[in-house]
């Protein structure tokens, strides 16, 4: 197996726990090669309700871009009054640019 195929087989175990809602809803990561994306989702009305990512916080692929746009996703969800939400890591290991998007969107106001 590939470590995509894995990464998948761990986000298919993580969605059946993990489900947004429209009081609380899910914060998703999507790391490719060249940028990362971030989606608040609400999965019961199934609508995608905010979006970041590297381009649009003008960041480079790294640490401190994705730090960028945990701030960016944190302030866009202030302006939208998200205060929580729950956290969905698709699979990718808790730690380098995954973690620091997750502290930098709760240094800026977000509850996990």
């Amino acid at each position: 197996m590939s470590k995509n195929n894995i990464r998948l087989h761990k986000k298919k175990r993580i969605r059946a726990k993990v489900s947004g809602t429209s009081s609380c809803p899910r914060l998703s990561i999507f790391r490719s090669l060249e940028n990362m994306y971030i989606q608040i989702i609400d999965d019961e009305n199934g609508k995608t309700l905010l979006s970041a990512n590297l381009k649009e916080a003008s960041a480079k692929n790294n640490i401190e871009g994705a730090k960028k746009i945990g701030k960016l996703i944190a302030d866009k969800c202030k302006k939208a009054y998200i205060g929580t939400i729950v956290f969905d890591r698709s699979g990718y290991k808790y730690h380098g640019k995954v973690k620091a998007i997750a502290e930098e969107a709760r240094k800026n106001g977000l509850k996990f």
